[in-house]
Parts: C-alpha cells; sequence; structure tokens
C-alpha cells in the first residue's frame, strides 16, 4: 500500500513539473506571436550605421567625435532618406523628406551635437538628453544658459538618426562619449567652473562619471549637477529585457529585438523603442548603484552638490529610486530633491486608485534625511495652484505659495514633461500657425478608438512643465549662485 501511494506521489509530481513547463513553453509561444504579429520593421529598424561611435574606436578628443558624427550624418542621408521610397506617402514619418516630421524642415537640426562658445563665459554647462531623445530635449535650457555660459549639448551615441542605431550600443559607449565631452569642456573653460545637466539616462550619466572618478581616486568634474528625472533606477520589468532579445536572437525574429514598432512621427526622438535600450540603461543604473553601495561617507561627501527635479508620477524611471537608490545614501544637506506631486484637486482625488505617494511618503519617514526635500503640492487655500513645501528635518519645515496653477485637464507631470515649457513649438499646447512642422502637442483628439496609428496613452501623456520658469529659478541658485 506504501508503494503504491509513494507511485502516486511521483507520477502527480511527474505531470505537475511537466504541466509547469509546457505551460511555460506555451506561454512563451503565444508570446512570441503576438509580438511577430506587429506592425512590419522598416528600413530604420534594420539597417546598420558603419559610422557610429563606440569606444573601442580609441578617439582622443571631441573633434575626433564630431568629424565621425559628420560622417554618421552623411551615411544617414545616403542609406535612409535617399533610398526609402514609400508605397504610400506620409505627412507625419520623419524619414520622408518634406514631410511636416522631417527634422531638416526646422531652422536648426537638433539631432546633432551643439557648441555655443562664449569667450567671456562665467562658466561652462554640459547638457546631456535622455534614451530615445535628442539635444532637443535640452535645446531651452541651453538657450536659458548661453548669455552667460559657454554651452556644448551632446548627442548620445546611438541618438539622433534612427531607432536601430539603440540596438548595438552599450552603456560604456554613452558613457565614453560624455567623458569626451566633458574633457573637452574642462580645456575651453581653463580652469572655470562646469556644471551639468542631464535629463534621464543623461542625469545617470553624468553621476556615472563622477562616481567612476572617484573610485579611481581621481578628482571631480563637476562643479553641480542637475537631473531632471534621473534614470536612477528602472520599474523592474526592465530587468527582462535582455531575455527578449537573446529569445529573438534564438528564433530569427528581429521583431523581438523591439519593445514597440511605433510610427517615426517625431522629428526629435524615436518613437520606436529598442529593447536592448532598456537594458543599457539598465545596466547603466545598476553599475551606479553598486559604486554608491561600495562608497564611504568620505568618498560620497565628494560629489558635488546635486539638485533633482522628479515628477511623483513616472511611467519610465522609479521615482522611489531616486530616494532609495541615491539620496539617502548622500551625507550632506547640500543636496536638494525637488518632486513634483500629483494634481490632488477634488475632482481628480475621486479617480486616483494608486497614489503613487502612498509608497514614496514611507522612505522619507522610514530613513534619515540628509538632503533638503521640496514637494510642488496643491495649495489647500487657493483652488488649482501650488504651493512649495520645504523640508529639511523633521523639525524644520516651511511652506510658501507659487504664482503657478496647474492646467486644466492635467493631474500630473510625466517622466518627458520636464524640460519642456508650454512654449515650446512642438511639445507645448498652444496652436502656432506660421509654422510648416508637426506639432505633437496639439495631436489630442477625442472620438472613437482604434482609428489612429499613434496610441491615445501616446497623445495624452504630459509632454510639457507648467512649473518650468520656477525649475529654471532652481537651477540658477545652484549654476554659478
Amino acid at each position: 500500500m506504501k508503494a503504491i501511494v509513494i507511485g502516486s506521489t511521483k507520477q502527480l509530481l511527474f505531470f505537475a513539473v511537466y504541466g509547469f513547463i509546457g505551460s511555460i513553453i506555451v506561454f512563451i509561444a503565444i508570446l512570441v506571436w503576438l509580438l511577430n504579429a506587429r506592425a512590419e520593421l522598416d528600413i530604420w529598424h534594420t539597417t546598420e550605421l558603419k559610422h557610429e561611435y563606440h569606444q573601442q574606436l580609441g578617439l582622443k578628443n571631441f573633434a575626433g567625435y564630431l568629424s565621425l558624427e559628420s560622417d554618421l550624418f552623411s551615411e544617414i542621408e545616403n542609406k535612409i532618406y535617399q533610398s526609402y521610397s514609400p508605397e504610400t506617402p506620409s505627412v507625419i514619418n520623419r524619414y520622408e523628406t518634406g514631410s511636416l516630421s522631417d527634422p531638416n524642415g526646422w531652422n536648426y537640426n537638433w539631432n546633432r551635437s551643439f557648441e555655443w562658445k562664449k569667450a567671456d563665459a562665467e562658466f561652462g554647462v554640459l547638457l546631456i538628453h535622455g534614451m530615445s531623445d535628442s539635444p532637443y530635449a535640452m535645446s531651452h535650457l541651453a538657450k536659458h544658459f548661453k548669455k552667460n555660459a559657454h554651452v556644448l549639448g551632446l548627442r548620445l551615441p546611438g541618438h539622433g538618426t534612427i531607432p536601430a542605431g539603440l540596438t548595438g550600443i552599450t552603456w560604456p559607449d554613452l558613457a565614453s562619449a560624455v567623458d569626451l565631452a566633458t574633457q573637452h569642456m574642462k580645456q575651453q573653460l581653463n580652469g572655470k567652473p562646469l556644471y551639468v545637466v542631464g535629463f534621464s539616462t543623461g542625469a545617470a550619466l553624468a553621476l556615472n562619471i563622477e562616481l567612476e572618478a572617484i573610485a579611481r581616486g581621481n578628482e571631480t568634474h563637476y562643479q553641480g549637477m542637475i537631473f531632471l528625472s534621473p534614470a536612477i533606477g528602472l520599474q523592474p520589468i526592465a530587468a527582462g529585457a535582455k531575455w527578449q532579445a537573446m529569445l529573438g536572437r534564438f528564433l530569427g525574429y528581429e521583431k523581438l529585438f523591439w519593445n514597440s514598432i511605433s510610427v517615426e512621427y517625431d522629428p526629435f526622438k524615436y518613437s520606436s523603442f529598442a529593447v536592448n535600450a532598456g537594458d543599457v540603461v539598465y545596466q547603466l543604473s545598476q553599475r551606479n548603484h553598486q559604486i554608491i553601495e561600495s562608497f564611504s561617507t568620505e568618498q560620497l561627501g565628494s560629489l558635488a552638490p546635486i539638485l533633482t527635479f522628479q515628477s511623483l508620477a513616472d511611467d519610465t524611471v522609479s521615482s522611489n529610486a531616486v530616494v532609495n537608490n541615491l539620496y539617502q545614501y548622500l551625507p550632506s544637506k547640500q543636496h536638494e530633491l525637488v518632486i513634483f506631486d500629483i494634481n490632488r484637486n477634488p475632482n481628480n482625488h475621486q479617480l486616483i486608485i494608486n497614489d503613487p505617494m502612498d509608497e514614496m511618503a514611507k522612505l522619507w519617514l522610514q530613513e534619515p534625511m540628509g538632503y533638503q526635500l521640496t514637494l510642488i503640492e496643491n495649495d489647500t487655500d487657493r483652488e488649482h495652484f501650488v504651493k512649495e513645501t520645504r523640508l529639511a528635518s523633521a523639525e524644520s519645515l516651511t511652506s510658501e505659495a507659487l504664482p503657478f496653477e496647474w492646467p486644466r485637464g492635467v493631474y500630473s507631470l510625466s517622466h518627458v514633461a520636464l524640460p519642456f515649457p508650454k512654449a515650446d513649438p512642438l511639445y507645448g499646447p498652444d496652436f502656432l500657425k506660421e509654422v510648416s512642422h508637426i506639432q505633437i502637442g496639439q495631436a489630442i483628439f477625442t472620438g472613437e478608438r482604434g482609428l489612429f496609428g499613434i496610441p491615445a496613452a501616446e497623445m495624452l501623456r504630459q509632454k510639457w512643465n507648467p512649473f518650468y520658469p520656477y525649475m529654471l529659478n532652481k537651477m540658477d541658485e545652484v549654476i554659478n549662485p
């Protein structure tokens, strides 16, 4: 009888294990089928660019980087713009010459690195954009600083050209380019202070440059660092990005190299997103966290003042990680974190089902605060308006009304909104009759679902920052005060 029971148990375990394995295989098969059933890839997804920068090239200076970049854009002109012949022309395809999304239709093609020299500059500012973006993301900040500063806006490798550029880059490639730009600016400034402003991945790269310098026992480079929506930590799903790419290589399905395959309607930002790009940011954030955890308080004290602006609601990077993986380690109150809360007016509040403040507030309550915290939140005494609440410690709290208000219908900022003012001609909400290019900020329509090639979630994502002037004022307190 005992033998029969043991045998039955083994059979049950056998069926359970193989049933579980079979379920996984079926799940993967369905997932692969769904991913491979997406829109077809175009030449901007599959073309390999020979003149893209990689650290293995061993370039010695930024002049070499710019020369290579010039060859790269000539290659793009030949391989994409002159080769692409669509069956059905599109008025919003950035790779069709003369379309509303053609970046060459602008007075300046912001997809390329730019440097605005100033002989009597008081300081220098290095601007680093985010993953899948271009230097356009930093253009308004560049214009703000150029009256006093020597400004350099870096185009990161893989960016500003075609989405395929993101399939072969590594985070050391990006970091190496930032290092070349940093060394160039230091030589140009000849001892004058250099500041860095990084958006998303650009912020993580700037942080990495300083952390690696400290780890090697070298001097740091920047007098101050300003981070916008920094990629300090990603959402958990990012950790699995490389497995999807590995499966695609194993099966020979190129579509599996992409998280999204979309219409390329934005002249200065990729709409399609390569799986490798997510893995690059994940590996970079892991490297930074690894170094920070290994540092002593004295080593972390070598970092220049950091001012960070972060939307509480951020679907791209983890807002909590900004506190958990960076700010809780910083030993000095010279660092400041500015959090833009969501719009908590009564109508919005009734519809919120997942308040991000529930988790973040615990971080501030459970961990000692060695930095300045500023919260931009609703002013309960003035409907629609906001206030600035500053917290230096549990005993030190101040609050001040601000001359800003939430725009009608906007319930939060987003990851992509912070660098852009309301007047931005691409992402701003105001229709500009005199321009002949696409105005993405105007692309909010109502009607039936399923008609447009651009997902509703992208059209409705907040793309400009109603508190941009406030942000500039805060930056000026850090940059050459």
